[in-house]
């Protein structure tokens, strides 16, 4: 009577005496059959994980903090009112110009931190990188996208906005109106730029950044002032930050392949 028996993950096929005697010629073929399979579903997995192994042992994960050093600087708040209708959207509240957003140890958000360099092309992802016009801002306030990748831009706002996008080269410059709440505009951005800047000439406080790299190697830092990159090519790498404010940082350091290396920003401050 045949039966299956499950050894190291695998079903193998046992027969009884009979069987092996009176079906020889049946059962032999469709058991070597099996084992041939058998044997080069562990070759495929193993060679599978050898190259996973090795793709991972050439590439690390840079982890970093930006600080802000001193006395944190106040925001100015922004006049609402010069247009009735932003202010009916944000009545009550106390809107303030966030170019600089840091909690009180000087973690520092909004910064944008990216690898220098020339690095070997990787497919640019098809996904839009989303801008919003939220209550008379624009959020997020600080993003990066890849060259060639689509920035789309969305009002949200039943008002008037015009997205006025300003580029040290004349042909990626744009400015289109969106005068209805929902109406969405898709540009891309063919110029590799630190940083291309975003803003509404209806109201002139709102204002974005955008960081454009021909890489992925790239990420803005959040709240707590931490910023993560990963699958960065093993060796020496450049690595810089941009803040609206302070300016740019640089330092150099050792990637190795598998590990993660820290990294800490220290900006002066006023």
């Amino acid at each position: 009577m045949s039966r299956f028996r499950n050894v190291a993950g695998f079903a193998w096929l046992t027969v009884s005496a009979d069987e092996q005697i009176g079906d020889s010629m049946d059962y032999r073929p469709d058991f070597t059959r099996r084992l041939v399979l058998i044997l080069f579903l562990i070759i495929v997995i193993a060679a599978g994980a050898r190259m996973a192994g090795a793709q991972a042992a050439g590439r690390g994960t840079i982890k970093g903090h930006i600080r802000l050093n001193g006395k944190l600087p106040g925001n100015p708040v922004i006049r609402m009112g010069v247009d009735p209708m932003c202010a009916k959207i944000n009545a009550g509240k106390r809107v303030i110009q966030e170019t600089v957003v840091a909690s009180l140890d000087g973690s520092l958000a909004n910064a944008f931190v990216y690898l220098s360099g020339t690095f070997p092309s990787t497919p640019v992802p098809s996904e839009p990188v989303t801008l919003d016009q939220q209550s008379c801002i624009y959020r997020p306030r600080v993003i990066g996208l890849r060259v060639g990748q689509t920035l789309q831009v969305k009002n949200s706002d039943a008002l008037l906005h015009n997205v006025h996008g300003i580029s040290v080269h004349p042909e990626g410059s744009f400015n289109v109106g969106q005068p209805v709440a929902g109406m969405v505009n898709k540009f891309t951005l063919k110029n590799e730029e630190i940083m291309f800047q975003l803003k509404c000439d209806v109201h002139r406080w709102m204002i974005a950044y955008i960081g454009v790299v021909n890489h992925p190697y790239f990420a803005v830092s959040d709240t707590a002032g931490t910023f993560e990159i990963r699958n960065v090519p093993a060796g020496m790498q450049t690595i810089k930050v941009w803040h609206e404010h302070y300016g740019t940082l640089t330092q150099t350091l050792s990637v190795k392949g598998g590990a993660i290396q820290s990294v800490e920003f220290a900006y002066a401050g006023e």
